[in-house]
């Protein structure tokens, strides 16, 4: 199931399909954007208004790295536990963004799943099919069903179930993409900084300065342009590129942004969290990688 389609139906040109030989792939590519992004931030002049955040974006960027890349080496074993440690932070945040917090018994749901979902992935990965979307819907419900709220138990059990698709289920994906999914977290990773690159660069005046949705004001169609070529380039770099996945990954970078900036519009906050220098939380960091890998499955597997 990690294999790559080319663009004539064959596997991408290129590609390395297992979990260690795709981390070994792209670790030339991340070290070199991190040494260069590394003298580029070092080298900023005081009087640039965000030198100091980008330093602390960039050594962010540097833990991040081997925190992510590190796992995948490992395999299937290795990206289950990664899903289940990233899942386990994300649903917490996205539990206290919800209105007036999401209920403990949701909260419970969301975590048994985002350990339970990555490891059937990697030990049944044939249990993991439209099966499951029944047994998924009844467990978001199930709390509110059980505690007979008549009041707001319709929209608990639809955040719930919002919450299971958007990042349980979504991060699953990094077991069953295989070496793939290292392919897609990299490109998603540098599309982010084309995204800011590109909106800074050129999205200031003209038809690119117009915001892409009243959701997020300060994301323009300049940074779609700068995101566009950034995720291009690195799929080509660690040899993944394939129209399929670059439309995946882009949607990704765009889509998942704005998906966030709705769920945080909603429980009235700027970030999912604050102890993530230069970012927030664990959301704000990898909501484009919530979109991307999904539909990165749905090209490729």
């Amino acid at each position: 199931m990690s294999a790559l389609l080319g663009p004539f139906g064959g596997p991408a040109p290129g590609l390395l399909l297992t979990g260690g030989e795709a981390v070994g792939r792209v670790a030339p590519v991340v070290g070199g954007v991190l040494g260069l992004g590394g003298v580029a931030v070092a080298a900023l002049p005081a009087r640039v208004r965000m030198r100091r955040e980008l330093r602390r974006r960039w050594r962010t960027w540097a833990l991040a790295a081997p925190v992510f890349l590190g796992p995948l080496f490992f395999g299937e074993a290795g990206a289950a536990m990664l899903a289940a440690g990233l899942g386990l932070v994300a649903v917490t945040e996205y539990g206290r963004m919800a209105p007036g917090g999401t209920a403990g018994a949701e909260r419970r749901v969301l975590a048994a799943a985002a350990v339970a979902l990555p490891l059937l992935a990697w030990l049944r990965p044939q249990s993991l099919d439209l099966r499951l979307m029944p047994v998924l819907l009844l467990a978001a419900a199930l709390p509110a069903l059980l505690s007979g709220d008549h009041t707001a138990g319709a929209a608990r059990a639809a955040r719930a179930a919002f919450g299971l698709l958007w990042i349980p289920l979504a991060l699953t994906g990094l077991v069953l993409l295989g070496g793939t999914a290292v392919a897609v977290g990299v490109a998603v990773a540098l599309g982010d900084v084309g995204a800011w690159c590109g909106g800074t660069a050129l999205g200031r005046r003209g038809a690119l300065a117009r915001p892409l949705s009243p959701l997020s004001p300060n994301k323009t169609w300049a940074g779609v342009l700068g995101s566009a070529a950034a995720t291009a380039g690195a799929l080509a770099a660690v040899g993944a590129f394939t129209p399929a996945l670059w439309g995946a990954v882009l949607a990704g970078c765009v889509l998942g942004d704005l998906l966030e900036s709705m769920v945080k519009r909603e429980a009235g906050v700027k970030d999912a969290g604050s102890w993530l220098p230069g970012f927030g939380g664990l959301l704000d960091r990898i909501d484009s990688l919530l979109v991307a890998v999904p539909l990165a499955m749905v090209v490729t597997l």
